[in-house]
C-alpha cells in the first residue's frame, strides 16, 4: 500500500506507523507545513523499521 502525507490530506497515524515490507510512506514536500509533521515523521521511522519504504520530494 502507498501511504501519501500532503499538506491536505494524510492517513491515520496509525496506518502509517503500522506500514511494513511492501508499504511505501510517500512525504510530499508541503507536508512541512503539516501542524502534525512531527508525528508522521515519528510514524514513518517506525515504518521504516517495520521494513517500508520511506521516498518523497524535497525531504
Amino acid at each position: 500500500m502507498i501511504y501519501r502525507i500532503s499538506k491536505d490530506a494524510a492517513p491515520a497515524l496509525g496506518d502509517v506507523q503500522e506500514a511494513g515490507p511492501g508499504d511505501m510512506v510517500m512525504i510530499l514536500r508541503d507536508a512541512r507545513e503539516r501542524h502534525d509533521m512531527a508525528r508522521y515523521w515519528a510514524a514513518a521511522g517506525v515504518a521504516f523499521r517495520r521494513g517500508a519504504t520511506i521516498t518523497g520530494s524535497g525531504i
